[in-house]
Protein backbone atom coordinates (compact mmCIF):
# COMPACT_ATOMS: atom_id res chain seq x y z
CA UNK A 1 0.00 0.00 0.00
CA UNK A 2 1.21 3.49 -0.84
CA UNK A 3 0.83 6.60 1.29
CA UNK A 4 -0.09 10.25 0.82
CA UNK A 5 0.83 12.49 3.74
CA UNK A 6 -0.66 15.88 4.48
CA UNK A 7 1.54 17.28 7.23
CA UNK A 8 0.90 20.06 9.73
CA UNK A 9 -2.29 21.55 8.33
CA UNK A 10 -3.33 24.44 10.58
CA UNK A 11 -6.87 25.58 11.30
CA UNK A 12 -8.70 27.74 13.83
CA UNK A 13 -11.43 25.70 15.50
CA UNK A 14 -13.83 25.78 18.43
CA UNK A 15 -13.30 22.41 20.10
CA UNK A 16 -12.82 21.71 23.79
CA UNK A 17 -14.72 21.23 27.02
CA UNK A 18 -13.99 24.68 28.44
CA UNK A 19 -16.38 27.56 27.68
CA UNK A 20 -13.55 29.84 26.53
CA UNK A 21 -12.41 27.19 24.02
CA UNK A 22 -15.89 27.08 22.54
CA UNK A 23 -16.18 30.88 22.53
CA UNK A 24 -12.77 32.04 21.29
CA UNK A 25 -11.40 28.94 19.60
CA UNK A 26 -7.76 28.10 19.08
CA UNK A 27 -5.22 26.65 16.68
CA UNK A 28 -5.40 22.97 15.76
CA UNK A 29 -2.76 21.14 13.76
CA UNK A 30 -3.64 18.05 11.73
CA UNK A 31 -1.59 15.39 9.94
CA UNK A 32 -2.99 12.70 7.67
CA UNK A 33 -1.35 9.52 6.43
CA UNK A 34 -3.63 8.21 3.70
CA UNK A 35 -3.20 4.65 2.41
CA UNK A 36 -3.87 4.37 -1.31
CA UNK A 37 -2.86 2.29 -4.29
CA UNK A 38 -0.88 4.79 -6.39
CA UNK A 39 0.00 2.33 -9.14
CA UNK A 40 -2.63 3.48 -11.68
CA UNK A 41 -1.93 7.23 -11.40
CA UNK A 42 1.78 6.43 -11.32
CA UNK A 43 1.42 4.73 -14.70
CA UNK A 44 -1.23 6.95 -16.31
CA UNK A 45 -0.05 10.37 -15.08
CA UNK A 46 -3.72 11.41 -15.12
CA UNK A 47 -5.15 13.54 -12.32
CA UNK A 48 -8.51 11.77 -12.52
CA UNK A 49 -6.77 8.50 -11.53
CA UNK A 50 -5.21 10.03 -8.41
CA UNK A 51 -6.59 10.86 -4.97
CA UNK A 52 -7.55 14.55 -4.88
CA UNK A 53 -5.70 15.72 -1.79
CA UNK A 54 -6.89 19.30 -2.37
CA UNK A 55 -10.48 18.21 -1.72
CA UNK A 56 -9.32 16.17 1.28
CA UNK A 57 -7.65 19.29 2.69
CA UNK A 58 -10.90 21.22 2.19
CA UNK A 59 -12.96 18.55 3.97
CA UNK A 60 -10.57 18.55 6.94
CA UNK A 61 -10.77 22.35 7.04
CA UNK A 62 -14.59 22.19 7.10
CA UNK A 63 -14.60 19.71 10.00
CA UNK A 64 -12.11 21.67 12.11
CA UNK A 65 -13.36 25.18 11.33
CA UNK A 66 -17.12 24.73 10.95
CA UNK A 67 -18.04 21.92 13.33
CA UNK A 68 -17.78 22.05 17.14
CA UNK A 69 -16.97 19.19 19.49
CA UNK A 70 -15.83 18.76 23.07
CA UNK A 71 -13.24 16.06 22.43
CA UNK A 72 -10.27 15.67 20.09
CA UNK A 73 -11.39 12.06 19.69
CA UNK A 74 -14.60 13.22 18.02
CA UNK A 75 -12.82 15.72 15.77
CA UNK A 76 -10.35 13.05 14.66
CA UNK A 77 -13.15 10.55 14.01
CA UNK A 78 -15.07 13.08 11.90
CA UNK A 79 -11.92 13.76 9.86
CA UNK A 80 -11.33 10.02 9.35
CA UNK A 81 -14.96 9.55 8.32
CA UNK A 82 -14.63 12.28 5.68
CA UNK A 83 -11.35 10.95 4.27
CA UNK A 84 -12.75 7.43 4.03
CA UNK A 85 -15.58 8.66 1.81
CA UNK A 86 -12.96 8.91 -0.97
CA UNK A 87 -13.30 5.61 -2.81
CA UNK A 88 -9.57 5.16 -3.50
CA UNK A 89 -8.62 5.55 0.18
CA UNK A 90 -8.07 2.23 1.95
CA UNK A 91 -7.12 3.61 5.37
CA UNK A 92 -6.19 6.81 7.15
CA UNK A 93 -4.22 7.80 10.21
CA UNK A 94 -5.23 11.14 11.71
CA UNK A 95 -3.05 13.05 14.14
CA UNK A 96 -4.58 16.16 15.67
CA UNK A 97 -2.64 18.50 17.94
CA UNK A 98 -3.90 21.12 20.33
CA UNK A 99 -1.02 23.50 21.15
CA UNK A 100 -2.96 25.69 23.62
CA UNK A 101 -3.99 23.15 26.22
CA UNK A 102 -5.72 24.66 29.28
CA UNK A 103 -3.69 23.05 32.04
CA UNK A 104 -1.32 24.23 34.73
CA UNK A 105 2.04 23.30 33.31
CA UNK A 106 4.28 23.62 30.31
CA UNK A 107 4.05 21.43 27.23
CA UNK A 108 4.23 21.94 23.49
CA UNK A 109 0.92 20.29 22.64
CA UNK A 110 -1.40 17.39 23.22
CA UNK A 111 -1.79 15.02 20.29
CA UNK A 112 -4.31 12.31 19.53
CA UNK A 113 -3.65 9.71 16.84
CA UNK A 114 -6.28 7.38 15.41
CA UNK A 115 -6.18 4.91 12.52
CA UNK A 116 -9.25 3.80 10.61
CA UNK A 117 -9.71 1.43 7.66
CA UNK A 118 -12.34 1.12 5.00
CA UNK A 119 -14.46 -1.95 5.65
CA UNK A 120 -15.75 -3.57 2.50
Amino acid sequence: MDKITLHNMKFHGYHGCEAFEQQYGQLFEVDLDISVDAKLPGQSDRLQDAVDYVSIFESVKRVVEQERYNLLERVAQRIADQVLTVEAVAAVTVRIRKPAVPLKGVLNWVQLEISRERFV
